[in-house]
């Protein structure tokens, strides 16, 4: 019968088998109900995706955003939809990735390539781990900075105490962990959803902002920021994630358990990830009511924007309501941080640290760079520290997207799971597509 067929078990096209998986304490601990009716069991999916929200509004997109509202007000909305449609199917492939080889991204590459290049491949994404530790500090810390007034490199500091955030977390289980984000992303979207109410935008040119424009294009000033938020968008740790604790889900192993988990899976790194563009969205939007519509285009400092709201918007309690938001999100990454950290340290190395040891350590290696620029250049200095990271970022991205969607399209390796021919070519282009913006992001910096 259909029912029974089992998954096909596509071990050939691996060099190495299956290991112990990442995050090996949440494996396959939260049930599904295989029986239960479509509603109850796309609930039992619910929450990773969300998790992988968390890295699509982090301080860079905050950064590219506003100086996107602020400039060319509402026009480069349709590049924001764009880059969310480019992320949607990335993180759809990580599902798939995961279910039909049960191998998380940093597994994958560990049993796929020789020793020679997996090691590299390692090495980089833990760059990537430290540049977004480096982004999660400097945004926490202007987020305390400006909503209880204590100095940035003191700020800095303080965010080394989150890790006692993740040790109460993890101890209370992944649903919990779940939980606090989805908790954290809805008190941004109050905070947002107020200011946006505050700063009444011009809600036809928001709707017209969505379609794309030919003067994104012609204006050189208006592509780089578009470039910018494509480039920023797709966050290499987030690959890496997503295809682990998607896995933290007890489908069955039938191919049409497994066919099941994948639909569910995806709708619900779709639903994340759409939440994710409002948000995002919800930023350019106040800057192009506020900064835009007064004449401030130059805005992109997080401080800057903070500062100007108040008399922009006629409400004293909008600069709060922009902190709040700022350090929700700071404690969102400091989660989904380090379970990537975890994952990628576990899935190409087999080597498990306690979480509050491997936390410490990447948390020391972001503070030191951190607390030395904001004690000698202040918050100026952090807002290029904070290009730095994203550049980083930049340049590892292809070495995690390149893989998997090799990965994702090789039948040998997904079995009947493969993607479908025309999923890889759509992704293969979107990979080129974001591979060429980072270059040329890269490039740009690189030149002034």
């Amino acid at each position: 019968m259909a029912e029974m067929e089992r998954s096909e078990s596509p071990r050939k096209g691996w060099l190495r088998a299956e290991g112990q998986p990442s995050l090996a304490e949440i494996f396959r601990t939260i049930p599904v109900t295989p029986n239960g009716s479509t509603m109850r069991r796309l609930a039992a999916f619910l929450g990773p995706g969300y998790l992988v929200a968390v890295g699509y509004m982090d301080p860079g997109n905050w950064a590219t955003s506003l100086a996107g509202g602020a400039q060319f007000g509402y026009t480069l909305l349709s590049v924001a939809l764009l880059s969310n449609f480019m992320a949607i199917i990335l993180q759809s492939l990580c599902a798939r990735l995961a279910i039909a080889s049960r191998r998380d991204l940093a597994q994958a590459c560990r049993d796929a390539f020789p020793r020679w290049a997996s090691w590299p491949l390692w090495a980089l994404a833990e760059l990537a781990i430290i540049a977004t530790d480096l982004a999660e500090v400097i945004g926490t810390a202007i987020g305390i900075n400006l909503l209880f007034g204590v100095p940035l490199e003191i700020g800095v500091l303080i965010t080394a105490l989150d890790v006692f955030v993740i040790l109460w977390l993890q101890n209370k289980g992944f649903r919990k962990i779940e939980a606090f984000i989805i908790t954290m992303l809805g008190v941004i979207a109050v905070c947002f959803a107020i200011q946006i109410a505050l700063a009444d935008p011009d809600w036809g040119a928001v709707i017209r902002g969505f379609a794309p424009t030919t003067d994104i294009i012609t204006n050189p000033n208006m592509l780089y920021i578009a470039l910018g938020i494509i480039g920023a968008t797709v966050m290499p740790h987030n690959l890496y994630l997503h295809s682990s604790i998607v896995q933290s889900r007890a489908y069955g192993s039938t191919l049409p358990e497994q066919r099941d988990a994948l639909k569910l899976a995806t709708l619900d790194s779709t639903f994340a990830l759409c939440f994710a563009l409002i948000i995002n969205a919800a930023i350019l939007v106040l800057a192009a009511a506020t900064f835009n519509k007064a004449g401030q285009t130059t805005v992109q400092e997080l401080g800057e924007a903070h500062k100007l709201l108040a008399p922009l918007v006629g409400a004293t309690y909008a600069p709060a309501l922009f902190a709040i938001a700022l350090l929700c999100c700071g404690l969102n990454s400091t989660v989904t941080a380090t379970m990537s950290g975890q994952i990628v340290m576990e899935g190409f190395l087999d080597i498990r640290l306690p979480a509050w040891l491997r936390r410490l350590i990447t948390r020391s290696i972001a503070i030191v760079p951190a607390a030395a620029v904001t004690i000698f250049y202040g918050q100026e200095g952090t807002g290029k520290l904070l290009i730095l990271s994203q550049v980083v970022l930049s340049f590892q991205l292809p070495f995690a997207i390149v893989p998997l969607v090799m990965f994702t399209a090789s039948r040998e390796k997904m079995g009947a799971l493969v993607a479908p021919r025309w999923l890889t070519i759509l992704a293969a282009i979107i990979a080129a597509v974001i591979i060429a913006l980072n270059i040329k992001l890269l490039f740009d910096t690189a030149t002034g």
